[in-house]
């Protein structure tokens, strides 16, 4: 069963311990792939003074994110053409994966950072359509814990 759906979203990730905090209110459409899974899909800005200007051409390219949900595990991916994207994996008392790509017009300088995710508490809130999920994890380098985060997801019917 795919049905599909349109809404506006409030995304957004905090950290508790460090002071990192970001939200994005946006509309986003909601993919119902089975009764329990769904697919996010919504744009996201550009990162404020993070990346250089981008050319002309590529200012009206939105970033877009996806989201595959379920009540046991959280993928989100975010991919362009622009010089940062990433994909995420959690699931509840799971260590994951959080993988960033650096991406530039030179070959020789593409890169990827991947660091693991310790999920702690994953909730997924909301009958039939999902109305409000939220992550709380603990992101790692090896043995360096680089914070604890929690990201929100608040679907509006």
């Amino acid at each position: 069963m795919l049905a599909h759906h349109r809404r506006p979203v409030c995304l957004s990730m905090v950290s508790t311990d460090l002071p990192i905090w970001s939200t994005l209110e946006t509309a986003a459409t909601l993919y119902q792939k089975d009764r329990d899974r769904f697919h996010i899909l919504l744009t996201e800005p550009a990162i404020p003074d993070w990346e250089p200007q981008p050319q002309e051409a590529e200012i009206h390219k939105p970033r877009l994110i996806w989201l595959e949900i379920s009540p046991y595990r959280v993928i989100m991916t975010m991919q362009t053409s622009g010089k940062l994207s990433y994909r995420h994996l959690w699931e509840t008392g799971v260590y994951g994966i959080s993988r960033y790509w650096l991406n530039s017009d030179s070959s020789s300088i593409n890169g990827s950072l991947r660091l693991r995710n310790y999920t702690r508490n994953l909730i997924l809130e909301g009958r039939p359509l999902p109305e409000h999920l939220q992550v709380e994890y603990e992101l790692w380098s090896g043995k360096l814990q680089l914070g604890h985060y929690i990201l929100n997801l608040d679907i509006h019917h």
